[in-house]
């Protein structure tokens, strides 16, 4: 009886085996990639392209685009959102600053930009991944669900911006503040009337 399981560990252990080194390969290459925010960023888009070209020339999956559309929106909302929310949780971990004269926090996100990254990208390739297959292709009027989302999307981001401008942050580097690093002291010493 032994023998029989222990023959059955070997088989599958080859095939076991492959697949550790296939994600293995797969972790690697995905962790080059984080220093790249251009790059992957611009695959994405590509991966995006496909998928409503797909969408396009096939007429349907709507009910799919809907629901790519609200788990986008929900992955936005994490990525614009602070780590710890100050109306929720005012005094534990890393706060906002309120007035100039507080200490400079930097801002951390709920989701960060590579999670959100990935999970964006691997929406969309398993959202083009079911556009193969007719059973996911629920007749529905397209434009109510386009109206729908619209709304949904136009009344959510008017929350998250009142929610910025009540706390006063700003989840990009843009109109923030820049700081030099230390003038090299061939430079300076140029610059003196000796």
């Amino acid at each position: 009886m032994e023998g029989v399981g222990a023959e059955g560990a070997s088989a599958a252990s080859p095939v076991a085996q492959w697949g550790n080194d296939v994600w293995r390969m797969y972790q690697y290459y995905l962790d080059k990639s984080t220093p790249h925010t251009v790059h992957r960023w611009i695959g994405t888009f590509v991966v995006m392209a496909i998928y409503c070209l797909r969408v396009y020339y096939v007429q349907g999956f709507y009910i799919i685009a809907y629901g790519l559309g609200i788990y986008i929106l929900n992955l936005l909302i994490g990525f614009l959102s602070p780590l710890v929310d100050p109306e929720i949780d005012p005094s534990d971990g890393p706060l906002l600053p309120t007035k100039g004269s507080d200490e400079f926090k930097p801002f951390i996100r709920r989701l960060p930009e590579f999670k959100f990254w990935y999970s964006f990208t691997k929406a969309f390739v398993i959202a083009f991944v079911m556009t193969f297959f007719s059973m996911f292709d629920v007749p529905v009027f397209w434009p109510i669900l386009l109206c729908y989302w619209i709304v949904l999307f136009v009344l959510t981001m008017r929350r998250q911006i009142a929610h910025m401008i009540k706390f006063k942050y700003i989840p990009f580097n843009v109109g923030k503040q820049k700081y030099g690093g230390k003038k090299s002291s061939a430079s300076s010493s140029g610059s003196r009337g000796d």
